[in-house]
């Protein structure tokens, strides 16, 4: 299936600012409405239903012999027809 890019940004940020987004984004999402993501030119309106889709990822990338780029992912799915129960592979804990 292809993908569509409907906004994107990327920054270097503190960690302090990285927290205050995902903060916003955080009551936003627990407000239940739509969530308006702008940056420069670019804004897209996404509402997601109540029990969407959670994948958090962790991964390296880069040779397997050396340092590469780590990263970690948070990502939010749902089908546009509809919401969707994700299957719950287990209980998510951040320490």
């Amino acid at each position: 299936m292809p993908e569509e890019i409907l906004f994107e940004t990327e920054e270097h940020r503190t960690r302090e600012e990285i927290a205050s987004y995902l903060r916003t984004f955080a009551d936003r999402l627990d407000a239940d409405g739509p969530i308006t993501l702008t940056a420069g030119e670019q804004s897209v309106k996404v509402d997601p239903p109540e029990r969407p889709t959670f994948e958090v990822k962790a991964e390296r990338e880069g040779p397997t012999d050396g340092p590469g780029e780590l990263s970690v992912e948070f990502e939010i799915e749902w089908d546009e027809a509809g919401g969707g129960d994700g299957d719950g592979s287990g209980d998510l804990e951040i320490e």
